[in-house]
Order: C-alpha cells, then sequence, then structure tokens
C-alpha cells in the first residue's frame, strides 16, 4: 500500500471535513508540502493554489521570513495565559495594527478564527449599549453575507442559505438587500439607491433598538464573490453613524490586501467602529483573529465592577507564535511591495475578463484586488448549482486549487503567484466554459 493510499484509509476512517458531503465526495488528495504559490502532494503530484488555501495564505506558502520568526518565537515563549499577563509579540502586534488601521480603531481583543472574531464583535456591541444605559437588542444585515459558523455569526449570516438546519438556534436578525455590480452593470446606482432607501427607512423605524450593522465591505466572498462599489458602503456607514448604530466590519476575508488596499474600508473613506480580521492575518502560518475597536468604545467597558467587563476569552489568546507570524507578514507587505504586485495581479484579471464579458455562458465579470470572478450561466445557479463539483474536478485534473462556489469561479492567489500561473487558471476557465456547458 502507498503511503497516499494510506493516508486516505485512515483519513475516511477519523476525518470529519469542514463543507463536505463525505458520502459523496472524492477521496481527499494527501498533500506533502508547498513553497510559494505551489502545492506537492504525497504523490508528487504539483497544484497551483489560486484558492490562497481558503483565502488565507497571503505572501505564498512556507515564506522564509515567517517560518523563521515562528521558530524562533517557539524556543522562548510559546504560550502563555492572557488574562493577568502579556508578552512583547501580541503589544507590539496591537500598536502595528492600531497604526495601520489608523483613526481611533486602538483597542485590540485577540482570538482565534474568523466565526469567534465576529462574535466577540456582536457581544461587544450588544453590551457597549448595555453600559451606555442605552440597551439596544436588534441587529442587521446584508442578505448573502457570511460572518462564521458559531450560533451569534451564523445569525447574522442567515440571508447565505447556508445554515437552515440551525434555524431554531439563530436570533432574530434584519436583512437589508445587497447591491451587487459587476463590470459593464448598466444600473448599479439604482440598486444601491434603493438599499439605501430600505436601510433608510429600517433606521427610521428601528435605529433606536439596533445596536449595529455587521457587513463584508466591498465583496461578499462564501455568497460568490458578489462585490459592491466602495462609495455604497460609504453611504451605509455614514447612515448608521448618524443613527448611533455601530457599523462592524467583517474584513475576515477582504482584510490584508485582498481588495487592492491593506483593508477594504480603506476605500471607503470613512472609519468602521469595530473590525473584524482574521485568515491573512498571520498569511496562513497559524489561527488567530482580532477585533479591533474605537476608543470610546473600549472606555465604556470601564468601571469598578465586573458586570461592566467583557465576559469573553480563549485558550489560545494572543498565542505568540500567531503574534510573530502576523508581526512577520506586515513586514513583508512593505518589503515586497505586496500592494503594488495585487494591483498587477488586478490588472490581469481585468484584461482575462474583458473578452468573457461577450461570452454566451459567462455573467457579470467582476474584479476587486486579487479578486477575479465569473458566474457561469447555468438554470441552478448559487452554492449548490450541479455544475460545482463537475468544475473543481475539472480543476484538479488541470492541477488548479480553485475551489468554485457554486456556478461562481474565481481566482484570489497568493501575491507570489506568476503571471504564468494566472494565465493557467484564466485559461483552465475559458477551456471549462466551452467543454463542460
Amino acid at each position: 500500500m502507498t503511503p497516499s493510499a494510506d493516508l486516505i484509509q485512515w483519513d475516511k476512517r477519523h476525518c470529519w471535513h469542514p463543507f463536505t458531503q463525505a458520502q459523496t465526495a472524492p477521496d481527499p488528495i494527501p498533500m506533502a508540502s508547498a513553497r510559494g504559490a505551489t502545492l506537492t502532494s504525497v504523490d508528487g503530484r504539483t497544484f497551483i493554489d489560486l484558492n490562497a488555501s481558503w483565502w488565507v495564505t497571503t505572501h505564498g506558502h512556507a515564506h522564509p521570513a515567517i517560518a523563521a520568526a515562528i521558530a524562533q518565537q517557539a524556543q522562548t515563549l510559546e504560550q502563555v495565559i492572557f488574562a493577568g499577563f502579556t508578552h512583547a509579540p501580541a503589544v507590539n502586534l496591537a500598536t502595528r495594527l492600531s497604526e495601520t488601521l489608523g483613526g481611533d480603531l486602538d483597542r485590540v481583543f485577540f482570538s482565534d478564527d474568523g466565526s469567534t472574531a465576529v462574535e466577540v464583535a456582536l457581544k461587544m456591541a450588544a453590551q457597549y449599549h448595555i453600559n451606555q444605559g442605552t440597551p439596544r437588542h436588534r441587529f442587521v444585515a446584508f442578505r448573502g453575507g457570511y460572518h462564521g459558523d458559531t450560533v451569534g455569526a451564523m445569525s447574522m449570516g442567515q440571508g447565505s442559505g447556508f445554515f437552515d438546519a440551525f434555524q431554531a438556534m439563530l436570533f432574530h436578525v434584519d436583512l437589508l438587500d445587497y447591491p451587487a455590480t459587476w463590470l459593464g452593470d448598466p444600473t448599479p446606482e439604482l440598486r444601491e439607491a434603493l438599499v439605501l432607501s430600505q436601510l433608510d427607512d429600517y433606521l427610521a423605524t428601528h435605529g433606536p433598538q439596533c445596536g449595529a450593522l455587521l457587513m463584508e465591505p466591498l465583496v461578499q466572498g462564501a455568497a460568490g464573490m458578489r462585490m459592491a462599489r466602495a462609495g455604497f458602503v460609504q453611504q451605509v456607514m455614514e447612515r448608521c453613524r448618524a443613527a448611533g448604530v455601530l457599523v462592524i466590519l467583517d474584513e475576515v476575508m477582504t482584510g490584508f490586501g485582498r481588495t487592492g488596499t491593506l483593508f477594504a474600508f480603506q476605500q471607503c473613506g470613512d472609519y468602521p467602529d469595530i473590525i473584524c480580521l482574521s485568515k491573512g492575518l498571520t498569511a496562513g502560518f497559524m489561527p488567530m483573529s482580532v477585533t479591533v475597536v474605537r476608543e470610546p468604545i473600549y472606555q465604556a467597558f470601564m468601571g469598578e465592577g465586573f458586570e461592566r467587563a467583557l465576559a469573553h476569552g480563549h485558550s489560545f489568546t494572543a498565542n505568540p507564535l500567531g503574534c510573530v507570524a502576523a508581526l512577520a507578514s506586515l513586514e513583508l507587505f512593505e518589503q515586497e511591495g505586496s500592494l503594488a504586485r495585487i494591483g498587477q495581479i488586478a490588472a490581469l484579471h481585468q484584461q482575462r475578463l474583458e473578452p468573457l464579458q461577450k461570452h454566451a455562458k459567462a455573467v457579470r465579470p467582476r474584479v476587486c484586488g486579487s479578486i477575479g470572478a465569473i458566474d457561469l450561466r447555468v438554470a441552478d445557479g448559487g452554492y449548490g448549482a450541479e455544475i460545482g463539483p463537475k468544475l473543481k474536478a475539472f480543476f484538479i485534473e488541470k492541477g488548479l486549487l480553485m475551489r468554485p462556489l457554486g456556478n461562481t469561479v474565481y481566482l484570489l492567489p497568493p501575491y507570489c503567484v506568476s503571471d504564468a500561473q494566472l494565465h493557467q487558471g484564466w485559461d483552465a476557465i475559458e477551456e471549462a466554459l466551452d467543454t463542460l456547458l
């Protein structure tokens, strides 16, 4: 029995994979190593990672600078409780993030992944209003938004359609439409105006009871890389601020360069009250997230009694290994000119998508930073589209890690990807359009 077959056997015996129907899914591919934008399997096959390994890998796999920072830290302090203790990696990272985010986003709460970053934000928003003596118990979000898999995050993302089995567990959330747009869209202003009118009506009726609005700025990821214009996001934030509704931006996916700027909100002319970051935070090396808040929100938790404190925490809060990985990653953005490279990636996406705007089997081509996406014209669109598994298998056969979202195909690569590797991805998409549909 080969090592690969051995791994598959024991995997199928003991492992439970995410977002997978094990009864019908093909065998998982055992991986052995990775470098840059290339993954290598146990049996020697190579795959170009055009999915950034579920949107987490920024500078490339096994980047030596980040690996070295983690190795050095592991020999001195690998973990310590963060309640009553602190350490230089956490302090340095919190300081660096605050300086980089700007405004008065000065207070950093560490946790483990994107779902918990959102969960923390919701609890902060709710308790903030309670501590102010003006409880607000309503929340509002956008249809299609996906914010994670914990109960609070699922509640805010129930408009995504992923969580029907858990409906009885979820709390009520008010939902607004989302004005998705694309290259060549003739009427984005009309859809934006309709949604902003919905928001105005909502705030006029429920504003005093609404604690916070949550949204993914510029791109709804899991909904199929649905994109909105920066001006729309800015107007949403301005309206909420005028109504005393906190704005929580879920930048778990859009943060750390994905949309062309280090953070998506930097294109939108305003600051959120709370921002959630994960995925690219540690460049894909370590599980870590942060929820960062404006100073006045933090100050609302100050008091003589514990009842005003945020009663929330995680065993691995501010893990030193994750902190040094994040610090090394932030350094690489400057040293390697990552944002300039993302601009080049966006231009290549635009170049390859332009002819597809007239393709009979493709609709809604769109680009935002390192993300290029297009929808295949099929009868059953959405995450459960029949074409999805066929596309995934097709790309794997081509040596490409591309994980379609139903009938949406997209490229979201690590920033070290070469132009040739990107062209391979787009060539495969064009071939799929001509052979699978």
